[in-house]
């Protein structure tokens, strides 16, 4: 059975989304995706807004409350039955977000076992066939099939097979 590891942030996981709100609310301007075209968030938003931006990330509510990229639940499921599926989530980045994101995972996918969880920082040390991940990065030092999940900031990125959303993903493995 061939394995698939899938990123939880911008995948799974709608982190820029509550970035943004977060961001809009505290700073009263309306940033929005089209905004990001081609750039992360940390690029459009100005120096001396960055501690903002990095204490969302550091709060206890931050990725307990993300909301779930559409499709994403329904297709997991099926990916479960054709292959053996792990979450791959770099949060080493922000080692404060494990029980959060241990708890949205539990929420909701609970059909996922805990021990098809692995969190780390980089993703080269995966086993797998393929990576399903937002970033170039984790991706290039992955030794599998990179597939890059669409996201604003990768828009301009060449080299790897694109999904731009679950029903993508759906059609790739499953179609």
């Amino acid at each position: 059975m061939k394995r698939i590891c899938v990123d939880m942030d911008e995948v799974m996981a709608d982190a820029l989304g509550e970035h943004l709100l977060r961001y809009n609310r505290d700073h009263d301007e309306e940033l929005t995706l089209d905004d990001l075209h081609g750039k992360a968030l940390w690029e459009v938003v100005s120096i001396d807004r960055h501690n903002a931006l990095e204490s969302y990330l550091r709060s206890e509510d931050f990725f307990e409350g993300l909301a779930v990229m559409p499709e994403s639940q329904r297709v997991m499921r099926l990916l479960q039955q054709k292959y053996e599926v792990f979450i791959a989530t770099a949060a080493m980045e922000v080692p404060t977000s494990f029980h959060q994101k241990f708890r949205w995972l539990e929420r909701h996918f609970p059909f996922i076992s805990p021990s098809h969880i692995v969190y780390c920082g980089d993703k080269g040390i995966l086993n797998a066939d393929f990576l399903i991940d937002d970033n170039p990065r984790q991706l290039r030092r992955f030794k599998g099939e990179g597939i890059l999940f669409t996201s604003p900031h990768n828009i301009a990125v060449k080299g790897f097979r694109r999904v731009n959303d679950w029903l993508d993903v759906e059609k790739l493995f499953l179609g």
